[in-house]
């Protein structure tokens, strides 16, 4: 059995589907998103790019649901990488920040909707989960 690291908390990696970042970085428009998106569904920075584009057209019901998307997937994918609950998701890893962007976007979007105890929840969360992410 491997030794367990008993000082350090854990770290969870993801990664998004191959190819994914790549249409996404060239996606220009939300339509270009949203293809993104509809082709690899599994890829949680599509859906956080979606939801940052309603928060700046002032939308945040529409944010909220892209976000949440994200948020839901992005936390079935931390539990199958092996994360139980305990542990970190460190934003330095490239593959976390689309999960840990949605997380960040889903507290924004429930403070807009004056939903303000998930707000607070989700920013305690992504706080607990990546400690690392730059403020």
């Amino acid at each position: 059995m491997p030794d367990l690291p008993l000082t350090e908390p854990l770290e969870t990696r993801v990664e998004e589907p191959e190819g994914s970042l790549e249409q996404l970085a060239s996606a220009s428009s939300p339509e270009e998103v949203r293809a993104v998106a509809a082709r690899w569904p599994a890829c949680l920075s599509a859906w956080g790019r979606l939801g940052d584009a309603a928060m700046a057209e002032s939308r945040p019901v529409d944010a909220y649901a892209f976000y949440r998307v994200g948020y839901h997937r992005g936390l079935d994918r931390i539990r199958q990488a092996g994360w139980r609950g305990a542990g970190v998701v460190p934003w330095a890893h490239h593959g976390n920040r689309g999960f840990l962007s949605c997380l960040a976007g889903l507290s924004a979007a429930a403070g807009e909707l004056s939903e303000m105890e998930e707000a607070r929840r989700c920013r305690a969360f992504l706080e607990q989960l990546a400690p690392d992410r730059p403020g």
